[in-house]
């Protein structure tokens, strides 16, 4: 009982801590506002901003739910004892808590996740598709929707690069840590052999940016090179007779992307732009940090000095992140997207 009532105790301690460092009265003023302007019937007139804005206001509509749930919890634990409800109580303040930390000027934004396969031919680019599947993995269980922007399939197996957007609030902050570089021991499943071959992939992370957020970059129509060319990713009797795939080329900074998982042109010309910007701004924040030593999430090839993570599947099984020295036996379930342990220690580590 003296042990339950310490923890009673010293949850209080951190919820009064918690409380301390959000403002609940802000939050409540900017929901009412969102409110507002859900109502407006002229809403819809532009879907994709109707949906961004339906989608703030149910995520901060049940973040201060989960605030107030727990505050009633908190106080409820004070006058009743449950191990139950005191452990519940402790992970809810725990998942909350970490949203504190994701505090940077774009951490809510969506995120634009790039992987590419490295060192290690045809077994680099099965790699890739397995930590495409992993990430994907992992954003369906936290309900947020992925979209492909584009993928190039190499050509025995896996993916010479992918890649994706994902849409939930607060997923550049989780997943910005995860830029770098992954790489894989294992038996290799392509070789007679089967020898132990080591492979590489690099994650690239960058927040998804309307023009709006990036007032001083400006992108001049007369700065584009726009190549068009029929999208690889259609197959069958479904493949396509237009070029809907897009190859955009920013002439200023040698910037090339390109996007054709779209059946529609402009809709690829769309995603292209969104990359593109990105792009710009990591470009304008690798300027900006340029007297100092290194700038997080810079552009590294995929290689042994750059890894972030190892992930060793004979002979025996580990997963270890090499910063936060965090690692797991259970590998299966690592690469199946049970990943929180790594990114809340790194958000842990980045904001001490």
């Amino acid at each position: 009982m003296q042990d339950i009532k310490s923890r009673i105790k010293l949850l209080n301690e951190r919820f009064e801590s918690f409380e301390k460092g959000i403002d609940l009265a802000e939050k409540k003023s900017t929901l009412n506002s969102l409110e507002a302007q859900t109502l407006d019937p002229e809403l819809w007139q532009n879907q994709d901003k109707a949906k961004r804005l339906l989608r703030e206001f149910a995520d901060l509509k049940g973040e201060i739910s989960e605030i107030e749930n727990l505050e009633e919890t908190v106080k409820t634990l004070n006058e009743l004892s449950s191990d139950e409800a005191l452990s519940k109580a402790e992970g809810q303040l725990e998942k909350l808590t970490l949203k504190l930390l994701l505090s940077g000027k774009y951490d809510k934004k969506n995120a634009l996740v790039s992987i590419h396969a490295g060192q290690g031919g045809v077994e680099a680019m099965d790699w890739a598709s397995m930590i495409l599947r992993m990430y994907l993995r992992f954003c369906e269980r936290r309900g947020w929707e992925t979209h492909l922007v584009d993928m190039t399939s190499g050509e025995e197996a896996g993916v010479k690069s992918a890649t994706f957007e994902v849409v939930g609030t607060y997923a550049y902050g989780y997943l910005k840590g995860e830029s770098g570089t992954h790489r894989l021991v294992r038996l290799s499943p392509f070789n007679a052999d089967r020898l132990r071959q080591t492979s590489f992939a690099l994650v690239e992370v960058l927040p998804e940016l309307a023009e709006v957020d990036l007032p001083d970059i400006k992108i001049a129509e007369e700065d584009l090179d726009w190549q068009f060319f029929r999208a690889s990713s259609q197959g069958g009797q479904n493949v396509q007779k237009v070029s809907s795939a897009v190859r955009l080329t920013h002439k200023t900074t040698g910037i090339v992307v390109t996007a054709q998982s779209e059946r529609f042109q402009e809709q690829n010309r769309k995603n292209a732009l969104t990359l593109l910007r990105a792009k710009l701004w990591l470009l304008e924040e690798a300027k900006k940090e340029n007297e100092k030593k290194e700038i997080k999430g810079k552009y590294h090839p995929a290689s042994w000095g750059t890894q972030i993570r190892s992930y060793v599947l004979h002979p025996y099984k580990m997963v270890k992140d090499l910063r936060t020295e965090v690692e797991t036996a259970n590998t299966e379930a690592v690469l199946a997207g049970e990943i929180d342990e790594f990114i809340e220690a790194e958000l842990k580590l980045t904001n001490h």
